[in-house]
């Protein structure tokens, strides 16, 4: 049942599973008294090492897996609850698709177990295969992708019903530098646009550039919970960062610092190895450089990247938007079936009045043979009178 809107998009009491053996006897305890909440319209970051908890966590809160004690509410309700589930978009960690459907049959299956219409799923399936960048293999069965393939398509059918709550179970499982990076400013412009998204993962460089908030998991317990900044900030330390410097301005600093009995160290910083990656393929991409692969869409600069990415929500959304109207046309129409337009009755009563004060005159009737109803009149009448006469005659004799 939907209660009313909470500001927690997913909020634990105690949440505990413990696996039993054959005979019913505890074994593991896969999650222990878990208290977690999720801010709405927020990036949060579950992580952990295999085997902490993570995943049983996520199955529990999509009613997958049933708690042994505790309960969990996502979106202000239980998420067996059909309501609830229709604004949940979840990407498990293995990508269970049937192989023989291709891409295309594949997001249009799920769009119709939401209830999308013929349009809105054409609409929708078109940007998403647009966005992973699988359009060019639209038609190619999902048997035949590569495992990062196969990640991408998940996480467009996880899109296809424009999710509030967006639950991805390592998202960047099997994918290439470049298709991770597509990922997570997905996430970003996601969080922009009011979406929630629970990410679980433990690649911890991709939580740290996109999650708000995190929790560190270890053994079915929270370790550590907070912002990016709170558990990531060295308050011990400062960092200046400048251009290049001669060899006496590097002095003169040093003896600076010395003097106040702090360390100095100078080094050239490094570039990020994603960002250098990325920048090989996109100038290999510039070329024009023939390949088998997905077709990742690489935008000069990170702006023109995030606008792209913007473009693709924006279409998305658009779709929602004409799927409302086409309800409310719905309505209307309906509205007008059960309660026929007032005028339209007036002109058919008005239509009656004048047919009732219409002249006899004008009414295009047969005349009747005047003389022919007489004979018949005349014939009953003889006939009733002869009949009454033979009565009497039989009474007197």
């Amino acid at each position: 049942m939907v209660s009313e809107k909470s500001q927690f998009a997913v909020e634990t009491f105690g949440l505990t599973k413990i696996f039993g053996d054959w005979w019913g006897r505890s074994r593991v305890v896969a999650v222990e008294d878990l208290n977690l909440k999720v801010n709405r319209n927020e990036v949060f970051g579950l992580l952990g090492p295999n085997g902490s908890g993570k995943t049983t966590v996520i199955k529990m809160l999509l009613g997958l897996l049933h708690p042994t004690k505790g309960r969990a509410l996502v979106l202000g309700g239980v998420s067996r609850d059909p309501k609830i589930t229709a604004k949940i978009g979840f990407l498990p960690e293995e990508s269970y698709l049937y192989p023989y459907l291709n891409a295309r049959e594949t997001l249009d299956f799920y769009g119709r177990l939401f209830g999308l219409n013929s349009k809105v799923r054409a609409s929708r399936i078109d940007a998403l295969l647009d966005m992973v960048g699988l359009a060019g293999m639209a038609s190619r069965p999902i048997g035949t992708f590569s495992k990062g393939m196969a990640r991408r398509i998940g996480l467009a059918q996880a899109l296809i019903n424009d999710p509030e709550l967006l639950i991805l179970d390592e998202p960047t499982s099997g994918l290439d530098p470049i298709g991770t990076k597509q990922i997570k400013d997905l996430i970003v412009e996601l969080a922009k646009r009011g979406k929630t998204v629970l990410l679980c993962s433990h690649l911890l460089a991709d939580a740290e550039e996109v999650c708000d908030r995190m929790a560190i998991m270890y053994g079915g317990h929270i370790q550590r919970l907070g912002s990016v900044d709170e558990l990531l900030k060295q308050t011990n330390k400062r960092q200046i960062t400048t251009g290049v410097l001669t060899e006496d301005t590097l002095q003169k600093i040093r003896s600076i610092v010395e003097k106040h009995g702090s360390e100095f160290e100078v080094s050239e910083p490094m570039q990020r190895l994603e960002s250098y990656f990325i920048e090989v393929v996109r100038q290999a991409h510039k070329e024009k450089r023939p390949t088998s692969g997905a077709v990742n869409r690489l935008e000069a600069t990170q702006a023109d990247a995030t606008a792209a990415v913007s473009d693709v929500l924006d279409r998305l959304v658009s779709a929602k938007v004409e799927t409302q109207k086409q309800t409310e046309i719905k309505k209307a129409v309906e509205t007008i079936a059960i309660e026929p337009d007032k005028s339209v009755l007036t002109k058919l009563t008005q239509s009656g009045d004048e047919n009732l004060t219409t002249p006899v005159s004008k009414i295009d009737k047969p005349v009747p043979d005047t003389q022919k109803s007489e004979n018949i009149k005349k014939n009953i009448l003889d006939e009733l009178v002869g009949r009454q006469g033979l009565a009497e005659d039989e009474k007197n004799g």
